[in-house]
């Protein structure tokens, strides 16, 4: 019998499978601060996406046994993040807002980040700014959202996106680019 790569993915889904703690809390290691950084983007929220944090790790103990493998593991994980924070936006029928980003913001740092450059993370310091850039993306349809979200801030391949959306590699090309539209014209819209 071939045994699985240790520290490999495959090796670590065989360990939670199994039931072993070590294996729960290298899962967590590996992943709560993304899945965090994922859930506070949709939710502006740090306490709301803490709580949806732990719900994602929940769901994941209690369903594991029923993860096909037919993506990979980090995908399944990331793909239940979304799918409890856009559940969470749904809950409280949040309005979209209409803000007047631009005024607050300098423009040429959000374009440049919005068209691909840097992370706004490095890009933008002020937090305060950030939530209003944030505020602009929970403004776009929820498709457009996620994929813009899943490759503008976290860096996702748009295969990968279009894995973890259950859609196509053209699809997501097109949700990404609406939402660059939008968001641009609506930051710098004064």
């Amino acid at each position: 019998m071939i045994r699985p790569e240790k520290g490999s993915e495959t090796e670590l889904l065989i360990r939670l499978r199994d039931g072993d703690p070590s294996a729960f809390n290298e899962l967590l290691r590996l992943h709560s601060s993304r899945v965090l950084n994922t859930c506070y983007r949709f939710l502006l929220n740090r306490q709301d996406a803490e709580d949806i944090s732990q719900e994602v790790f929940l769901e994941v103990y209690q369903s594991i046994h029923t993860f096909s493998g037919k993506s990979r593991l980090s995908t399944w994980i990331y793909r239940i993040a979304v799918a409890k924070s856009l559940d969470e936006l749904k809950k409280r029928k949040r309005k979209k807002r209409i803000s007047s980003v631009g005024k607050m913001l300098q423009i040429d740092q959000v374009s440049e980040w919005i068209s691909g450059g840097t992370m706004p993370d490095k890009k933008i310091q002020d937090e305060e700014q950030l939530e209003e850039i944030s505020r602009a993306l929970s403004s776009l349809p929820d498709h457009q959202r996620v994929a813009f979200t899943l490759s503008k801030i976290d860096g996702y391949s748009n295969d990968e996106i279009a894995e973890i959306m259950k859609t196509t590699k053209v699809a997501v090309e097109s949700l990404i680019s609406r939402a660059r539209k939008k968001v641009i014209n609506r930051l710098t819209r004064i």
